[in-house]
């Protein structure tokens, strides 16, 4: 079973992805990085399969979190949730190796075929 890491600032946001990835069957574990520079213990110790992650958080947005696991994982896959549709900050995200961005509001069917296509 596929253990994927949510990372949101926000309760209420967390939860619900919870309950959608558990109903599709995954593990999930939650998580609020304070700095990226905590991304590569939290990556050994929790070993996930995929990451969501909100794009805009106080200690660590998207960017940062996904320039770190580039470093630390290339081949870990991350998926960006955000409200604001930024061409130029999508490049960014992609050129750091996020497979995907998800705008907010975000559906449980939109979130299993992103999940799906990333996972095997």
């Amino acid at each position: 079973m596929a253990k994927i890491l949510v990372i949101d600032d926000s309760s209420m946001m967390r939860d619900y992805l919870r309950r959608c990835l558990e109903k599709m069957g995954y593990t999930v574990e939650e998580w609020i990085p304070l700095s990226p520079m905590e991304i590569p213990d939290k990556l050994a110790e929790s070993k996930p399969d995929l990451i969501l992650s909100d794009y805009q958080m106080p200690g660590c947005n998207g960017l940062s979190l996904a320039k770190m696991v580039q470093r630390v994982n290339p081949d870990l896959p991350v998926v960006i949730l955000t409200a604001y549709r930024d061409p130029d900050a999508e490049s960014k995200l992609q050129k750091c190796g996020v497979k995907k961005t998800i705008y907010k509001p975000i559906n449980a069917e939109m979130l299993d075929q992103v999940v799906k296509s990333l996972l095997p």
